[in-house]
């Protein structure tokens, strides 16, 4: 899957929609969001960092996003989209180990998916949430 989307040129589709759709900071963010949760749902965590971190950081550089900002809300979405299905490999792994059916625990699971939702999205647009800790560091 990941040499199939770099071979297509599938990222850099996304990246030149992305931009086409809305000059709006805000548009933008929840577009990225958007793709960003779908990837993280059909590929791993650390192939889909490398494959979509060169596309989307000149994006969110130009939108004055903090790079620290960018890679918390990169990784937010990534493990937010292992657990979710329909491909989740966090989830299947999970219903494999407490031997539940999968669909009792998607039951479950949506509540705790719809506040991880709604912390994603403060984390992108409110960037003293995710950038408190190494201010206070001294590192930013």
């Amino acid at each position: 899957m990941n040499w199939v989307m770099a071979y297509t040129g599938i990222p850099n589709a996304i990246s030149t929609a992305i931009m086409s759709v809305s000059t709006n900071k805000y548009v933008i963010l929840l577009l990225m969001n958007v793709v960003l949760l779908i990837v993280g749902t059909f590929l791993d965590i650390t192939p889909a960092c490398l494959i979509f971190t060169p596309i989307f950081l000149p994006i969110v550089t130009s939108l004055g996003m903090d790079l620290v900002q960018f890679g918390v809300v990169l990784t937010f979405n990534m493990c937010l989209g292992t657990m979710t299905p329909p491909v989740g490999s966090v989830l299947f792994v999970s219903c494999g180990i407490s031997k539940l059916p999968i669909e009792k625990v998607i039951r479950t699971l949506l509540p705790y998916v719809g506040a991880q939702i709604i912390l994603l999205l403060l984390v992108t647009y409110i960037p003293a949430i995710s950038m408190a800790l190494p201010t206070a560091m001294g590192l930013v």
